[in-house]
């Protein structure tokens, strides 16, 4: 499983929720939260946070099982995860 992280083609629920997370630890570092800026540089997360939530998609099953909700308790994870990001993008424009 931690092998299939590596390999683009393959289905990685590991990678997706990296992806993500990274993405929202990194939009936070580049907006220094507590005084927003504005800044575009916030579109290279939110364009990674997008491609997380695509793998993390790519992860679901045809049929429901418990790893089928697991997934999509990720996919509302990296939901609220991009709300934050565009919310640190968007927010310093609207002053």
């Amino acid at each position: 499983m931690f092998v299939a992280a590596f390999h683009i083609r393959c289905r990685s629920l590991l990678r997706g929720n990296f992806l993500v997370l990274g993405s929202l630890i990194i939009a936070f570092v580049i907006a220094r939260f507590p005084h927003n800026r504005a800044t575009l540089f916030l579109i290279l997360p939110t364009v990674a946070a997008g491609y997380g939530m695509y793998e993390t998609t790519r992860c679901l099953g045809r049929r429901w099982s418990m790893y089928h909700a697991s997934v999509l308790l990720c996919l509302y994870m990296d939901i609220l995860s991009l709300t934050m990001i565009l919310f640190l993008l968007l927010y310093p424009y609207m002053q």
